[in-house]
This record gives structure tokens, C-alpha cells and sequence, in this order.
């Protein structure tokens, strides 16, 4: 939820052009489901490898904790979430999820 809501604000300083936020996903291999957030927004901030970062934030009013808080959940089940930029403009945020769960029995 957070990636999606980030897309949308990112998107708010757009002034022309289309605004898009694109969700997808694909089996990335037998293990892994990939799930993408895209915008056509203003894109990532310079110091972007920063972003993920407790209390780094572009927002005027933002903590700076939810994409360090989305990036902790998504790697306690072994899984990464990363970003790029796209061109000609806008984010992509990336995020890995296993593709089965074990169940006990």
C-alpha cells in the first residue's frame, strides 16, 4: 500500500503529461513472485540509494519511515524490494515474494 501511495503523491507535482500507476507481476523463477509499483511521477531523488533509509524523506510532511518499514517487512520473508528510475520520467519500485508457502502438516 505504501509504494502505491507514494506513486500517487510522487505523481501530484506532475503538471503535464499522463500520470500512471502501473501494478504488475510475473513469476520471476519456480521461487519467486515479482510484483512492480510504476508511476509516471517526478522520479527518484538525487541520494536515491538513500530512500530506503529510516527518516529520509522528500516530503514535506512525510516520517521517512515507510519504505524503510516496507523494505524490513518484505526481507523478514526473505524476500528484497528495490527501486529505478524509468524513463522518460517516474519510479519503479520492485519487490521479490516467495512463490509457494510451506505449510505444516
Amino acid at each position: 500500500m505504501n509504494l502505491i501511495v507514494n506513486s500517487i503523491e510522487a505523481m501530484k507535482e506532475v503538471e503535464d503529461g499522463t500520470r500512471e500507476v502501473a501494478i504488475k507481476s510475473l513469476q520471476a523463477d519456480k521461487q519467486q513472485l515479482m510484483v512492480s509499483v510504476s508511476d509516471t511521477g517526478v522520479g527518484l531523488p538525487q541520494g536515491a540509494d538513500k530512500i530506503f533509509d529510516g527518516f529520509f524523506t522528500t516530503e514535506l510532511h512525510g516520517t521517512g519511515m515507510g519504505l524503510r518499514i516496507s523494505r524490513s517487512i518484505i526481507e523478514s520473508h526473505g524476500s528484497r524490494l528495490w527501486a529505478a528510475d524509468n524513463l522518460p520520467r517516474g519510479a519503479s519500485f520492485f519487490l521479490t515474494l516467495p512463490g509457494h508457502i510451506q505449510t505444516r502438516q
